[in-house]
């Protein structure tokens, strides 16, 4: 059997009329390879004034990544980072010990309508880079290895995939792949790593015959090539690599191999022991109820 699970997601408010499907962590799977964090926002028609903008908040032993299919963001951290984030590129934010960041629409699109859509994913950071030194990696979309395969885009984010290695920074075997379809059209997928997940973005695809609808997310079983057909004009990502060193413990925005080092990064937090972002004077505060 090519899919072992589907996972439907869950919605979930970020605030302001910001609305996002949550595929992961969840009961059936905590991660995919190292992606313990699975969100999908928009595609959404953003009005003039609208305020989508994400406070200055703490990371700790992931690495963020973010890609855009449209709109743009402006990213601040606590290094000092300044980079707008537009479609195509990948953000990759490492927490490691300890980073503040904040997400902001650009003031150019402030007042204008616009859209925005994109992915934010989580890679939990092997045990050995969960105290690494944090850090922050922009590559443009002009440094992504972008090819046909018999017809197919394809464009690898992150790994190695059909004899082609993207630029961006992995801590262990990851791999995230932007794939899109015309009507009919196939791909075969075989070599995948050890845990791997399909999440059709736009249109239907059947895997091996067997339709996966829309928003669904599907755990393959990585021990047999399969093959994905789009059943309309179809995009999807690919994510993967090798399973977790370990069970992570999740709280907020921290993860860690350590339940207490989560605890700990909450109430570093709350006592302001986090570095600041520069010329960021709001943040978000801790949410009391949130359960490890």
């Amino acid at each position: 059997m090519s899919v072992s699970t589907v996972l439907k997601g869950h919605e979930k408010d970020l605030g302001g009329g910001m609305m996002v499907r949550r595929y992961l962590p969840s009961g059936a799977k905590q991660a995919v390879g190292p992606f313990i964090f699975f969100d999908h926002f928009g595609p959404m028609d953003v009005a003039p004034g609208a305020n989508h903008d994400v406070r200055p908040h703490p990371h700790i032993g992931l690495a963020t990544v973010t890609y855009l299919f449209e709109g743009a963001m402006d990213h601040r951290d606590s290094l000092g980072t300044f980079q707008r984030i537009e479609p195509g590129a990948i953000n990759l934010m490492t927490a490691g010990k300890g980073i503040v960041h904040s997400e902001r629409t650009p003031q150019d699109l402030v007042q204008q309508p616009h859209r925005t859509h994109g992915l934010q994913l989580w890679l939990a950071l092997p045990k050995a880079f969960e105290e690494c030194e944090p850090c922050f990696e922009h590559t443009p979309s002009s440094a992504i290895p972008s090819f046909d395969v018999d017809g197919a885009k394809v464009r690898v984010l992150i790994g190695t995939a059909f004899g082609k290695t993207s630029p961006v920074k992995t801590y262990g075997q990851t791999l995230y792949l932007d794939v899109a379809l015309q009507d009919g059209q196939q791909l075969g997928l075989a070599g995948l790593p050890e845990e791997a997940a399909i999440y059709p973005i736009s249109g239907e695809v059947d895997i091996d015959g067997v339709p996966l609808a829309l928003h669904t997310m599907a755990l393959l079983d990585t021990g047999t090539a399969q093959r994905v057909t789009a059943r309309s004009g179809a995009q999807f990502v690919i994510i993967g690599g090798a399973a977790l060193d370990g069970h992570r413990s999740l709280l907020w925005n921290f993860v860690s191999s350590s339940k207490e080092r989560v605890l700990q990064a909450a109430e570093d937090w709350e006592a302001g022991r986090f570095p600041q972002v520069p010329g960021e004077t709001e943040r978000i505060p801790f949410p009391r109820r949130t359960p490890a």
